[in-house]
């Protein structure tokens, strides 16, 4: 059996502070009346399950009384004695510094542990090759590239954790259940057309863009019947507006109720939609849209073809360069303003305002764009990284750079934050859990 050296450390931490604590620390107990001092931690990077020994003065040995958080997570103490102790950090927890309370007083450390994700990306549903087939998992066919110039970035989850995704060359809408069983939502995978009605009594042409709201009614477009529909969660579709645009994409303010779609066109407009039929132009002047999100501040996000993202205000739709630089297409990481995309596409916010973006909206899903991830805008800083995938255009499952999509376009987040991919050229749904 191998051990690592942080392993070798914890165990000898172990031994050390409970022969501290059952020889000496007798005589020795937490002043209440003095400060608690953290002087160090190790180690400072690591995942969940990392043993970290923190060492200090004016700790305790009664672990009832003592509470350790990292970023308000619990950490499990596993020993202490009155100037160390040893926890696990859990998983999840993200970066930030180590506070510990001990019967209300209470410290936090100078420095930060780096908490290291592990994002693991597996096949939830989808054969491989363009087809129909309803099914479970990978038994289950889409067909999201059997015309080339499909560019569908159709995919969100509800509050009970079901995936729905636009099937463009199947002019329907599927939904996949927490068991990975694949059926028919809305819209029929025989008929091409235009039809309110519920469940395959539904059709359409061209499903895109999807979003959804608080009560997991699904919204939908059509670049090609030109409509913008509502799903009802027992699988009703209405229309409730007709595009200014051709629409490609959609999203929903849950504070409001209001809908906002955008079309690819140049110049682009984004619309909101305040009633049935009742459509205001709110935004104005893009270079060909192909995503758009809101965080819980009402702010718009949409992605654009001259690879960046723009952020617009909410209310007065003030509009910037949230992340990118404007027409220089790449594939780099980094801070806002020095990252680079090659044509985002689509767009999804989790609950802390993260925002994930799907990549290559080239008119063919061209497997040589230059990136062919799925990459993360950090909410608080707008620092850019690669959440899964890289700049190769294939097929495999397996943990962050090490896995690979062709052509993501779509990208969801669930409220446990895992994260589902719409992965055209390989005309299946992937899953990313983090943690």
């Amino acid at each position: 059996m191998k051990y690592t050296y942080h392993h070798i450390i914890a165990v000898i931490a172990v031994i050390l502070l409970a022969f501290t604590s059952c020889k000496k620390e007798k005589a020795a107990a937490h002043n209440a009346s003095s400060p608690i001092v953290i002087s160090s931690f190790e180690p400072q990077i690591g995942t969940g399950g990392t043993e970290v020994l923190i060492s200090g003065s004016n700790f305790t040995t009664d672990t009832s009384q003592l509470s350790v958080t990292i970023n308000g997570k619990k950490l499990k103490v596993i020993a202490s004695n009155t100037n160390q102790m040893m926890v696990v950090i859990p998983k999840k927890a993200g970066s930030g510094p180590i506070t510990v309370t001990i019967a209300g007083g209470n410290i936090t450390s100078a420095g930060v542990f780096n908490y290291q994700y592990t994002r693991t990306v597996s096949t939830l549903a989808g054969s491989g090759a363009a087809g129909f087939l309803n099914g479970k998992g990978t038994d289950a066919s889409f067909n999201f590239s059997g015309q080339s110039w499909y560019r569908s970035s159709g995919i969100v989850t509800d509050s009970k954790l079901n995936v729905y995704v636009a099937d463009p060359g199947n002019h329907c809408i599927r939904k996949i259940d927490t068991a990975g069983n694949v059926t028919t939502f809305s819209g029929n995978p025989n008929l091409s057309g235009y039809a309110d009605g519920t469940g395959t009594a539904a059709q359409y042409v061209l499903p895109y863009g999807l979003a959804i709201d608080s009560q997991d009614n699904i919204y939908c477009v059509d670049p090609i019947n030109y409509d913008i529909r509502k799903i009802s969660p027992d699988g009703v579709a209405v229309t409730i507006a007709w595009g200014n645009q051709s629409p490609w994409s959609i999203a929903v303010d849950n504070k409001t109720g209001y809908v906002y779609y955008t079309g690819n066109n140049n110049p682009a407009s984004v619309y909101q939609v305040t009633a049935p039929f009742t459509t205001n132009e709110v935004i104005t002047g893009l270079f060909y849209a192909s995503g758009i999100a809101l965080d819980s501040s009402g702010n718009i996000y949409v992605s654009t073809s001259d690879h960046v993202i723009r952020k617009f205000a909410a209310g007065t739709w003030a509009g910037s360069i949230l992340a990118g630089q404007l027409n220089q297409i790449g594939y780099v990481d980094g801070a806002a303003n020095a990252a680079k995309f090659a044509y985002p596409m689509g767009l999804a916010v989790d609950a802390n305002n993260n925002i994930y973006v799907g990549e290559n909206a080239t008119y063919d899903g061209n497997v040589n764009n230059p990136d062919q991830s799925v990459r993360y805008i950090d909410g608080k800083t707008f620092e850019v990284s690669t959440f899964a995938g890289s700049q190769a255009a294939g097929f495999a499952n397996g943990d962050g750079a090490a896995a690979s999509f062709s052509a993501p376009n779509g990208v969801a987040v669930d409220k446990n934050g895992t994260v589902y991919v719409l992965d055209k050229n390989n005309n299946s749904v992937r899953k990313i859990i983090s943690q």
